[in-house]
């Protein structure tokens, strides 16, 4: 059985490299591993060893916490956000590729359409 930490590590490890525009070869490469190990380690099929997590963190130029950001602790509080937020959004290709193209306009353009997406959520 796949333990609920492998398959965290692995959503933000497939997180990482889409935002970064990276393909799971490029990243087993970086690494010196077969891409297959990559597609292991992201679906949490394969727990990901310490030493490895640190190269993978490397090279996506992220500390190691960023793998366990978001992992929820037994009996803490959820905040509000956490609700309107969808559960799966990490894994969602359509919004990674949003947040990168966002974060592509000039900043400050993308803060009018960050107010306007706003108003927008706010009269829907």
């Amino acid at each position: 059985m796949t333990h609920p930490v492998d398959m965290h590590v692995g959503k933000r490890i497939r997180h990482r490299r889409w935002l970064v525009g990276m393909t799971q070869q490029q990243l087993a490469e970086r690494v010196g591993i077969k891409f297959q190990q990559i597609q292991k380690y992201e679906t949490g099929a394969n727990r990901v060893s310490a030493s490895r997590l640190w190269d993978i963190a490397d090279s996506l130029e992220v500390p190691v916490s960023f793998f366990f950001e978001g992992l929820e602790v037994e009996g803490s509080n959820v905040s509000p956000l956490h609700d309107a937020v969808p559960a799966d959004l990490l894994g969602d290709k359509e919004a990674l590729d949003l947040v990168r193209s966002y974060y592509a306009i000039p900043e400050n353009q993308r803060r009018r359409l960050f107010e306007l997406a706003r108003v927008l959520s706010d009269v829907a």
